[in-house]
């Protein structure tokens, strides 16, 4: 997209806001940085950029990133929304406040969510900054996935152009509904990978501290077979061993409940999200 476009990065000195605005600072697009906490400001201010008041820095914004915490996303949207313009856009960075609800909502202003998918695990890699950036956003390429609450294509592009800057290099940006968006993360991403990957992370240390098993040697097999695990489930790389298979069958019969797949009903959805942001029930 060549038009250029007036950003508003709200909480632009926490992790978020400090990982996508090193991205836009690097574009032609006018860019405004708000943050409020003291620490914040300073982490802004070091880097050169100039801060900027909330009021002032949205009033003029096509797209206006809450990047702030999920607990704070209500009372900084309901703040940021009166002073946004007409057809601009308020973009979060995670799903789980706006598939809650808890948005403050204006009908001339359009809804938008976007989450990194972050560089794959399958990621060709050929430089040592693309082998260094595990979140992404930085040398890594990544996907992204976002949503919008308009029919209008002309949104929808500024929304991609927004977010192919924010998380570059992006090589697809993936659409979905608000609701699949929150389905995918926490529930796919957060409830299932990442509690394996503190999983593995706690069998190491059983398997160092119980059994006895020399680190290096634990995780050395450990990440190995990790790899090699993803690859076969995920790509079909090669088969299992039938050995491996009768092991796999143990694990899950002594791991996994048996009604594990619950996590994927709406009612659970909003049970863990309810959790995530400390309310009692979700209510839409």
């Amino acid at each position: 997209m060549s038009d250029k476009l007036t950003i508003a990065v709200i909480g632009a000195g926490g992790k978020m806001g400090m990982r996508v605005s090193n991205n836009l600072v690097k574009t032609d697009h006018t860019v405004y940085y708000s943050e409020n906490s003291p620490a914040g400001q300073e982490r802004v201010t070091a880097t050169g950029r100039t801060l900027t008041d909330t009021d002032a820095a949205v009033a003029d914004a096509d797209v206006v990133v809450l990047a702030v915490p999920d607990l704070a996303l209500a009372a900084v949207s309901a703040a940021v929304i009166p002073q946004m313009k007409s057809g601009s856009i308020m973009l979060t960075l995670d799903p789980a406040a706006a598939y809650a609800g808890l948005l403050a909502t204006r009908e001339d202003v359009i809804q938008g969510v976007t989450h990194p998918c972050h560089p794959s695990v399958f990621l060709e890699r050929h430089t040592p900054e693309e082998y260094a950036d595990t979140f992404g956003g930085i040398a890594a390429p990544q996907d992204a996935i976002a949503a919008i609450e308009s029919d209008d294509p002309a949104k929808k592009e500024i929304l991609e152009a927004v977010v192919r800057i924010i998380f570059a290099p992006v090589i697809d940006v993936h659409w979905v509904t608000v609701k699949q968006l929150a389905q995918l993360e926490p529930t796919l991403v957060e409830t299932v990978a990442c509690m394996v990957g503190a999983l593995l992370a706690e069998a190491l240390e059983e398997t160092v501290n119980t059994m006895g098993v020399p680190r290096e040697a634990a995780r050395s097999i450990l990440l190995g077979h990790t790899q090699v695990a993803l690859a076969n489930t995920l790509k079909g790389s090669n088969p299992f061993s039938d050995a491996c298979l009768i092991a796999m069958d143990y694990g899950r019969e002594s791991i996994i409940k048996e009604d594990w797949k619950k996590i994927f009903r709406d009612d659970e959805l909003d049970k863990n999200l309810a959790r995530m942001l400390h309310l009692d029930e979700i209510t839409r």
